[in-house]
């Protein structure tokens, strides 16, 4: 068997690569961006003005002046102007651009206003502290030239914003893979069609299914009967036509856990097989070539431990993206757990006013309880050289979904 540690560098040391390709900036969110966003400009490109005032000279201000003429008003949007004396001040609106010899900006919040016909008399009630106050100055955020995102990003409405404001109307993107789900065995039979008393329905492809939507990647769904050729023929299909192949069923030490032995049939070299973990021992991992093949154990929560551990990070990383953030969580209860394996707990989570997260054991009945998938919200990774853990210990978390 596998040791969870050394699993996770086998699949780093055997990831995919899936080409890049170019989408339009609207159809990019989602999308794992393959090349950095570069300003090309500086960022703001001119001094902004960052509140509704007036502009003025700060040594005019630190000299004694609190009462200031408006020469004009600067409007966003209008080229820049210029200050025409210093003992003037210019009506300046947010976004606008600094008028060149202004140094300062009152909020019209803090001066008093007086007209006398035509003209516009400020008085500062509260002073501005330092020169550039409310003045976003140019460059400050990004010069010319710099790295705004880098590449290996997923897109989020911030990042399009980003690309949108450099003029790129097209993104280089990560291609995403093309994946066949595919279920296995005989007992298993479509969700619309009513079971016999010992036939179940087909599910687990379903959730696999899911998990790549969830992840912006879609993928076909096959199944396949407990039957070699049958078997043989399907997969060399898919190995043919399809990136990555996810089963779930027949890896396991049964009489018609065949799945294995079909694989090394059709040249499919083996990695892993068995991790030292419950649940999800039987995992099988292997590859031809550039074609990758995850055999999933049949019970659906081996089925959601493996896809979170080791599926879902290795298409991340595939697809360029960093390792996420590990979040941690500290148990509520102690737990035994005496096999040397590494335990994934399912848990509830919850929120601690001291800001950490505490998680909740939930027995369940086993790896194939539905209803424990339900209310968990991740699994708790304990690892294998201990047996006794205690409450208030943290642990790494695999985030089942978003925290409710």
């Amino acid at each position: 068997m596998t040791a969870v540690h050394d699993a996770e560098q086998i699949l780093l040391a055997h990831l995919g690569n899936f080409g890049e390709t170019t989408v339009p900036l609207a159809d990019a969110l989602g999308h794992i961006l393959a090349e950095p966003l570069i300003a090309d400009r500086d960022f703001p490109p001119f001094n902004r003005v960052a509140m509704d005032g007036f502009a003025v000279s700060f040594d005019a201000v630190q000299a004694g002046q609190t009462r200031f003429e408006v020469a004009y008003t600067q409007f966003a949007g209008a080229p820049e102007s210029t200050l025409p004396n210093p003992s003037l001040a210019v009506e300046v609106m947010t976004g606008a651009v600094l008028p060149k010899g202004a140094t300062a900006v009152v909020r019209i919040e803090d001066v008093a206003i007086q007209t006398n016909g035509s003209k516009k008399i400020i008085d500062i009630k509260a002073m501005p502290e330092a020169e550039w106050q409310h003045i976003h100055l140019q460059g400050y955020d990004r010069k010319q030239g710099g790295c705004i995102v880098k590449q290996g990003v997923r897109l989020t409405p911030a990042e399009i914003a980003v690309a949108a404001s450099i003029g790129k109307s097209t993104l280089r993107v990560y291609h995403r893979p093309k994946i066949a789900v595919v279920s296995t065995g005989n007992e298993l039979v479509p969700i619309d069609q009513t079971p016999l008393s010992h036939q179940i329905r087909q599910s687990n492809a379903y959730t696999l299914q899911a998990f790549l939507a969830e992840m912006n990647i879609a993928s076909d769904r096959f199944h396949m009967l407990d039957d070699r050729n049958e078997m043989e023929s399907l997969l060399a299909r898919l190995l043919n036509d399809y990136d990555v192949i996810l089963t779930t069923g027949s890896v396991s030490a049964g009489s018609v856990d065949m799945l294995p032995s079909v694989l090394a049939h059709l040249s499919v070299r083996q990695l892993i097989h068995k991790i030292e973990q419950r649940p999800g021992k039987p995992m099988w991992f292997g590859r031809k070539g550039l074609k990758f093949v995850f055999a999933l154990p049949g019970n659906p929560v081996s089925i959601v431990v493996c896809f979170l551990k080791y599926v879902r990070s290795w298409l991340l990383r595939s697809m360029g993206v960093e390792p996420e953030m590990q979040l941690y969580a500290s148990l509520e209860s102690d737990i035994i757990f005496k096999p040397k394996l590494t335990y994934f707990l399912p848990v509830k989570l919850s929120s601690k006013r001291n800001g950490s997260l505490e998680a909740q054991p939930l027995k369940g009945h086993g790896s194939g309880d539905f209803a424990n998938l339900v209310l968990c919200d991740g699994f708790l990774e304990l690892p294998p050289e201990k047996s006794i853990f205690y409450s208030d210990e943290p642990y790494p978390v695999l985030l089942y979904r978003a925290l409710r």
